[in-house]
């Protein structure tokens, strides 16, 4: 008989989970036993384990091409239409806003605080040939969409004379 089947620790042919000295594994028997014991003792939510942290925010955005505009479309959901800035600068789209926080009441205790609030700012390069002059965007539903019209293009063949 070698030391290895002595060796109380090692796994010897058993299904998983199983120990050589039973059914249980006496160290993850304990870890649950804590952990049980941990959960009475901590406050709601969650066993008290989740943070309740809010990040820095910035909207969601889809950008298209198709034969005559670069199409851009940003997710911007309890923004107002006059709290969005759209522009332009030495060859970088920007589109700047707030979404601003609810008044806090004190009446209600908040359990949880996902949603992310304050200013945000997405840029983007404006390609070569992007017709700046006629960007255009609206704003409907919380959705912001700007257009940014291909600049016209001449499609008259050049012919090259070989020498």
């Amino acid at each position: 008989m070698t030391l290895e089947k002595l060796n109380p620790f090692k796994r010897q042919n058993t299904p998983e989970g199983l120990w050589p000295f039973g059914r249980m594994n006496p160290v993850l028997e304990m870890e649950r036993a804590l952990e049980r014991a941990e959960r009475l003792f901590t406050p709601w939510p969650n066993g008290g384990k989740e943070t309740l942290a809010v990040a820095e925010w910035s909207p969601l955005v889809d950008v298209t091409e198709d034969d005559k505009e670069y199409l851009i479309k940003a997710e911007v959901p309890e923004v107002k239409k006059e709290d969005i800035r759209v522009t332009i600068e030495e060859g970088t789209l920007t589109i700047a806003g707030e979404r601003k926080t609810e008044k806090e009441e004190k009446a209600k205790k908040y359990h949880r605080v996902e949603r992310a609030y304050g200013s945000f700012e997405r840029s983007f390069a404006v390609p070569d040939d992007a017709d700046v002059k006629r960007i255009t965007s609206d704003f409907k539903d919380g959705v912001l969409t700007v257009h940014l019209p291909k600049a016209p293009t001449a499609k008259k063949a050049i012919e090259v004379k070989v020498a």
